[in-house]
């Protein structure tokens, strides 16, 4: 038998220097964040908006997210057809989107066709269309996906965990991309309504990134956005209290469901919150990495489950804190003790000094591979805009990351994990598990149908 050839040792972890970057701020508002990478002969372009979720009306939930994805169906100019002909003539496509705190649009072609490109980007953002057929088209894939997600106990879970974390007046209280009730109300007006409303300069960053300089960015950003006029209303953050200020659980009822879906957690922190490097280091060793506690728990000891993490939903306001994994019936309640085990072992106990490293060391060296295209600086540089962080931020991430100590993890999970206000929302045979999660005394116990998600819960 061969003798085995030893590992090789792990190397001393290269200097990384995120890219450079300028701002320039157009006449009427419009934010110009450029990146020169010469070694890319591509440019990505990625507009952000003030348009996220939060911004849509009361009963109009969805409308958002509706609108960014009809921007890409067609301009002024431009059916559907035409616009996508036009994209692929150019090597390229577009990325629409929208999230709780913004909507982004983004292209990436070719330095020598990033004028036309951006020609494009820019009726996108200033002249859709909106076509009824496609529109309707829209809100019915919506619907589809919606019954998709109420016959799943993985989305169903989701779905349930968001609804009775924040107050039911909190626009996190409902689906960013709508219900059943909002959906149908999203009419051509509204979209139309909404995007004159929101998508001005004044709300609108634009990342450029790749083989082009400012001189030239300021150039076609002048031509084709500069007479953009109009002003945003004010950002409002939505209320975001949690709605059960003590520990409770609620079981939506599977009849004979083989597994059980699991979410614990409660309302956190917002992303821009001093504590925030602390927190990331103290959630890779919780739940974030493979090696994490929960998952060697979970999974490599007990063998409850393929899996379970941990993680923030980072938001601009306080975002939502969730451990989450699947088991079979038989073991829920066991895997529930573990879970608020773990939980309390991490604010009672601390961390050690080889999980901290081991934390430490990942998101450390993971950094630079988060980077490596055009469209992932464009994507890291938005985030800046996004979460209002600070421009050197990308520039000292590692050293921030690298200074957390255990006690620093040990101070924040004791400050920002609450055991009093933990919330676990469990998909699966109530008949089965109730009795078992009662006698936990976690704290009152609650029996939905599944389509009480649809009314508030």
């Amino acid at each position: 038998m061969p003798t085995a050839l030893p590992r090789p040792a792990a190397g001393v972890p290269r200097d990384y220097h995120f890219p450079e970057f300028q701002t320039r701020i157009l006449g009427n508002g419009v934010r110009l964040v450029v990146a020169p990478l010469h070694r890319h002969p591509v440019v990505t372009t990625l507009a952000v908006v003030e348009a996220g979720a939060t911004r849509d009306p009361v009963g109009e939930e969805g409308l958002a997210q509706l609108t960014t994805r009809a921007l890409a169906e067609g301009t002024a100019t431009m059916d559907a057809l035409a616009l996508a002909l036009r994209l692929e003539g150019l090597g390229t496509t577009l990325d629409t989107g929208a999230d709780w705190d913004s909507a982004i649009v983004q292209v990436t072609a070719l330095a020598s066709r990033v004028d036309d490109a951006f020609a494009v980007l820019a009726e996108v953002l200033r002249a859709p269309a909106f076509p009824e057929q496609e529109l309707g088209r829209l809100r019915a894939e919506r619907l589809a996906d919606l019954a998709q997600l109420r016959a799943e106990p993985r989305g169903l879970a989701d779905v349930f965990f968001s609804r009775l974390l924040y107050e039911p007046a909190s626009r996190f209280a409902r689906m960013a991309g709508g219900d059943e009730a909002s959906v149908p109300r999203l009419t051509r007006e509204a979209v139309a309504r909404f995007h004159a409303a929101y998508y001005r300069p004044d709300a609108t960053a634009l990342m450029m990134v790749g083989d082009l300089d400012m001189e030239h960015a300021v150039r076609l950003a002048t031509t084709h956005l500069g007479d953009w006029g109009g002003s945003a209303p004010p950002v409002t953050e939505p209320a975001d209290r949690q709605r059960h200020g003590e520990p409770r659980v609620h079981l939506v009822h599977k009849a004979d469901a083989p597994q059980s879906e699991l979410r614990v957690g409660h309302v956190a922190l917002p992303r821009l919150h001093p504590d925030y490097f602390p927190m990331v280091v103290m959630n890779a060793i919780l739940g974030g990495l493979f090696s994490s506690r929960l998952n060697l728990n979970l999974r490599e000891r007990h063998a409850f489950t393929y899996g379970a993490h941990s993680a923030f939903d980072w938001r601009r306001a306080a975002s939502p804190f969730e451990i989450s994994t699947a088991v079979e019936t038989a073991v829920t309640g066991d895997a529930l003790r573990e879970i608020l085990a773990e939980f309390a072992r991490i604010r009672e106990e601390g961390v050690t000094d080889d999980e901290l490293s081991l934390a430490v060391s990942y998101l450390v060296g993971v950094f630079p591979v988060r980077f490596e295209t055009t469209a992932e600086v464009a994507g890291g540089l938005a985030n800046v805009e996004i979460f209002r962080l600070p421009s050197d931020y990308f520039f000292t991430y590692r050293d921030r990351m690298r200074a957390v100590t255990a006690a620093d993890v040990h101070r924040v999970a004791r400050a920002h994990l609450n055991p009093g206000r933990l919330q676990v929302v469990i998909v699966g045979d109530a008949n089965a598990i109730r009795e078992r999660v009662e006698g936990m005394g976690i704290g009152p116990v609650r029996v939905y149908d599944p389509s009480e998600a649809e009314d508030g819960a």
